[in-house]
């Protein structure tokens, strides 16, 4: 099996999917924090269209590569290519302008606003271009503001949420502020969404909301990166899993390949067949 690092490296294309360009790249990734060492080159190749998967203990480095990915943090050595452009340098938000967006494993909703003013916020023009239009065009602005409503009002009915949509955030249930958080995601219109363990802590049935949610967006055509403990999720959603140990690339492939990979058997699965 080819291993995952040369594949990004690369960015060749491989089995995953008919498509052959590489969403999101990161090139031998390097972190410490505290003199510890995090990451120690770390590659990951996202394809256009696909939902990618990584997986590996606690304390591997997997959401220390997703803040990296997106910005929040800066890798110590490394490359990350969004649609083949270095962005290595750029920061967080211009990278969600370009379209990289992450959720958290912990939700961050806005408590005290209502989940309809969660998305709302989301929706709002970066920068102080909003503030000019709104000042010189009125109009326009008050065009925009009504299409992001109703664009919030369509993703809160996608998610099941509608109804729940004057209630304040922080009344919602840790499945409900998840799903929250990623549709007020897709207010930025991303190309590649980071999702940080998005089933953790979920009842079933909003698992399964949640999960219907992410395939209807791979439908669509967005990429998608899943950082996931849940291995049932991982099997139903991924196309391609990574699988990170030590801070180090483990092994690459199906979830049915490294299902049956010895190490991670013993490692992470606890004997899946």
């Amino acid at each position: 099996m080819r291993s995952p690092a040369q594949d990004s490296a690369t960015g060749r294309a491989d089995r995953r999917s008919p498509f052959s360009h590489s969403a999101l790249t990161l090139e031998a990734v390097v972190k410490s924090i505290k003199g510890a060492e995090i990451l120690r080159g770390v590659s990951i190749n996202a394809l256009q269209g696909c939902i990618t998967g990584i997986i590996g203990p606690n304390g591997a480095g997997k959401s220390t590569l997703l803040n990296i990915a997106c910005g929040l943090t800066r890798a110590d050595a490394g490359r990350i290519l969004l649609d083949g452009q270095d962005i290595t340098v750029t920061p967080i938000r211009k990278r969600a302008r370009h379209g990289l967006v992450r959720t958290f494993q912990i939700a961050r909703e806005l408590g005290e606003l209502t989940v309809f003013e969660n998305l709302l916020t989301a929706g709002a023009p970066l920068g102080t271009e909003s503030v000019a239009a709104a000042l010189f065009r009125p109009g326009t602005t008050k065009k925009r503001q009504a299409e992001t409503g109703a664009k919030a009002l369509s993703f809160l009915e996608t998610a099941g949420l509608l109804t729940l949509s004057d209630a304040p955030a922080k009344t919602l249930s840790g499945g409900q502020k998840k799903l929250l958080e990623l549709v007020r995601a897709l207010m930025l219109d991303p190309k590649v969404l980071l999702l940080d363990e998005p089933a953790a802590g979920v009842s079933l049935p909003l698992r399964l909301e949640i999960s219907a949610l992410i395939k209807s967006l791979k439908r669509q055509g967005k990429t998608i990166v899943i950082v996931e403990h849940d291995m049932d999720v991982v099997a139903e959603l991924c196309d391609y899993v990574y699988v990170i140990a030590e801070g180090a690339n483990l092994t690459g492939g199906s979830f049915q390949e490294i299902a049956a990979d010895k190490r991670v058997i013993d490692a992470y699965l606890g004997g899946v067949q």
